[in-house]
């Protein structure tokens, strides 16, 4: 009788883990996902590049701004303005249409009995206009330098925020903001300075009354 030894091996059994997905729909999946990306990226610049031509019009403006200012001419900085405009003034003054404008700027700067004698700027853009159908809001930075009657002239860095309409095929400033750090500018640091200026020569002033007093009465 043979003997037979038992191994107690048993037959394989079928694996439970699934085939990974062929290369070829791997491939799909990537080709989808990329050109996913690109369409979306060709929208993107087909709508950057339909605002293309108002993008280099508002560049433009706020050229003009600019050279207005420099060239204190209130006739050419409120051609660019829309007739209802309303401009708030770095001193919280508010103009409502050109009108009031050319009267601000008239009453500030210029000859005799205003504030300046002129007004300097330099205008940055702060980020890229938005744009809702004819409308284009932008923000940004000036560099502004006055020169006033009573002083020596000075600089102040300041922020402005514009909303600009199409009229007529023209972008037109309808608001304009102008503002500036109140608590930190060189005028505060200025007037700080000569706050410690006048308490010093206050006190050697009354030192010196009392050291001359004290004399006199030692006579």
């Amino acid at each position: 009788m043979d003997s037979v030894r038992n191994t107690g091996t048993r037959p394989a059994e079928p694996s439970s883990t699934r085939e990974s997905p062929p290369a070829w729909r791997q491939s799909l999946a990537i080709l989808a996902l990329c050109t996913g990306a690109m369409a979306a990226g060709n929208a993107h610049a087909d709508e950057a590049d339909a605002r293309a031509e108002d993008r280099k019009q508002l560049r433009a403006l706020m050229s003009e701004v600019e050279a207005g200012i420099n060239a204190q001419s209130v006739e050419r900085l409120t051609a660019l303005m829309s007739d209802d405009v309303t401009v708030t003034w770095l001193n919280a003054e508010v103009s409502r249409g050109k009108g009031d404008v050319k009267a601000y700027y008239s009453r500030m700067v210029g000859g005799e009995g205003t504030i300046l004698e002129k007004y300097l700027t330099k205008v940055s853009l702060g980020a890229p206009a938005r744009f809702v159908g004819d409308i284009a809001m932008a923000e940004g930075k000036a560099a502004d330098e006055f020169f006033p009657h009573a002083r020596g002239p000075f600089r102040l860095d300041s922020n402005w925020s514009s909303t600009m309409k199409k009229i007529d095929g023209q972008w037109k400033i309808v608001t304009l903001h102008l503002s500036t750090n109140v608590f930190t500018n060189p005028l505060m640091a200025e007037a700080k300075r000569w706050t410690w200026y006048s308490g010093a020569g206050g006190f050697v002033t009354g030192a010196l009354a009392v050291f001359l007093l004290l004399r006199l009465r030692r006579r």
